[in-house]
């Protein structure tokens, strides 16, 4: 590999030379006391935009070429290029880039022999006229400039970019400066949540933030971070869900209630998982897992309707319909569609390790028959539904604070949702009956005490909230990564997260 003049090598990795690191950021260092020398402060306080970039394009559109203007605007932002030394700078802030004409005829001597001191990504502050170029590029004739900011450090070429993955992660602020899609996936995080927001506050539902630090880590199937409380002489457990705290909230009497938070659990990292991840949660009282469902498939039509412009998605090759009626199919029937394979008639454990072991399906880590009925759609299933789909009612054994099925023996009200191949949301008929709930917890927590790391702890004042009393309600969970991944068309969850856990670089 060759290195090239501006400190990486050809594929977007910093020096490896830590010589010509060294030299390259001297250099800046030397610029830098030299404008300090000059009576410039490098790094001053503030400066007065009057226009950003974008605006100035929007605005400028139908100027012809080789037109100026008396026009007076004000720019600042990031050097990211220049051209015939210093004549051209591009200048580039939030909203787009901008290009400065920086000319004897407009600049003092000691201006232009300043600007000769200036790197690429340094900021830069300019006032002038607006013209066109008679190439057709719209410019800014610069009469005066403040330098804001002197960068110590090369940024990679613009052209190759930041292609190193794990560079990108550990710098993740020199990936979103160097990618401009980046930071447009970021954008449209933010407008993702800022859309379910207004969608549940619409509908009356309330946002109340639950504890980080739980002395119970519940709610889900996940081996939780432990941290130590001091002056308490404490065991705290960072959430693993913000469930049961929301269900609390509908025992204390709201009757529509959500949260956005962020969740942490202690496990792997893959394209799909992050060991910190943002989940939305929200519960309403007197509605069950069919209303449940009708309402998740309205909200997050309209999302991304208001995301994209389009209920029609593009993700990984395969165009995801989000306008037309989701399917919903019975987990034992999702089965049977794909594999040929009955659950209904095999009802006895024995019956069902056959099956899993007919389709080579690893059921080593299942106890019960349920457990291998969800190992099966795990392995077999869950990959081949790209369309939207709700797969219902799912083994007792599975789901712990779920209600009963109405009419199905063994199953419960349970649904997940389905797109791309992977799990987007989880929710539920909440179970309400405390005794019941009581069963189901001692039993997560024998299987807890056993060495299930993932099984849940038992709850006792959650339990104590349920004999209080708690309405029929429908809960559920959706996550915001997963969901920002299909509306961005992004391979990895550590796409959609603007800073991702990323393994440190050994200390030398």
């Amino acid at each position: 590999m060759h290195t090239k003049a501006d400190g990486v090598v050809s594929g977007g990795y910093p020096l490896s030379s830590e010589q010509d690191s060294n030299r390259l950021r001297d250099e800046r260092l030397r610029k830098l006391n030299a404008l300090r020398q000059s009576g410039t402060n490098p790094y001053p306080y503030k400066f007065g935009r009057s226009h950003l970039a974008g605006a100035l394009q929007e605005k400028y559109a139908d100027l012809a070429p080789g037109t100026e203007t008396e026009d007076v605007v004000s720019v600042c932002g990031r050097i990211m290029n220049e051209r015939n030394t210093w004549m051209f700078v591009d200048l580039v802030d939030e909203s787009g880039k901008i290009q400065l004409f920086c000319h004897k005829e407009s600049l003092s001597e000691d201006d232009l022999k300043q600007l000769k001191l200036l790197d690429k990504g340094d900021f830069l502050g300019a006032t002038g006229t607006i013209r066109r170029t008679k190439a057709g590029e719209l410019s800014i004739k610069v009469k005066g400039y403040e330098i804001l900011g002197k960068s110590l450090q090369p940024l990679p070429d613009s052209w190759q970019g930041l292609t190193d993955v794990e560079a990108r992660y550990r710098h993740r602020y020199v990936d979103m400066l160097i990618n401009p899609h980046v930071r447009d996936t970021l954008r449209k995080r933010a407008l993702t949540i800022r859309a379910i927001r207004q969608y549940l506050d619409e509908r009356g539902y309330l946002e109340i933030e639950t504890p980080v630090l739980q002395v119970e880590a519940g709610g889900a199937d996940a081996r939780p971070f432990v941290t130590h409380h001091n002056a308490l002489d404490l065991e705290l457990f960072m959430r693993i869900a913000t469930e049961l705290h929301l269900k609390r909230l509908i025992v204390g009497g709201f009757e529509r209630v959500y949260e956005i938070g962020r969740i942490f659990r202690n496990e792997g990292i893959s394209t799909r998982h992050n060991p910190e991840f943002t989940m939305l949660e929200f519960y309403c009282a007197y509605g069950d897992y069919n209303e449940m469902m009708d309402f998740t498939e309205a909200m997050l039509r309209s999302v991304a309707q208001s995301v994209t412009g389009s209920a029609s998605l593009n993700y990984a090759g395969n165009v995801i319909d989000f306008g037309k009626p989701w399917r919903r199919l019975r987990m034992i029937d999702a089965i049977k569609d794909v594999t040929g394979r009955d659950f209904d008639k095999a009802t006895e454990v024995e019956a069902a390790r056959q099956i899993a072991k007919e389709l080579k399906v690893d059921i080593s880590q299942a106890e019960t028959r349920g457990a291998m009925v969800n190992e099966v759609f795990e392995t077999c299933v869950e990959p081949t539904l790209i369309q939207p789909t709700f797969i219902i009612d799912y083994p007792v054994e599975t789901s712990p604070l779920t209600k009963v099925h109405r009419s199905r023996e063994g199953e419960v009200e349970r649904f997940e949702l389905f797109v791309a191949g992977r799990e987007l949301a989880n929710g539920y008929s909440e179970l309400t009956d405390p005794e019941d709930q009581r069963q189901r917890l001692e039993e997560q927590a024998r299987k807890k005490a056993a060495g299930n790391l993932e099984a849940m702890p038992l709850d006792l004042d959650f339990l104590l909230a349920m004999e209080y009393g708690m309405p029929p309600t429908m809960g559920i969970g959706i996550g915001i990564d997963r969901l920002v991944m299909l509306l961005t068309d992004s391979a990895s969850i550590r796409d959609v997260i603007a800073f991702p856990t990323v393994k440190p670089l050994a200390k030398s």
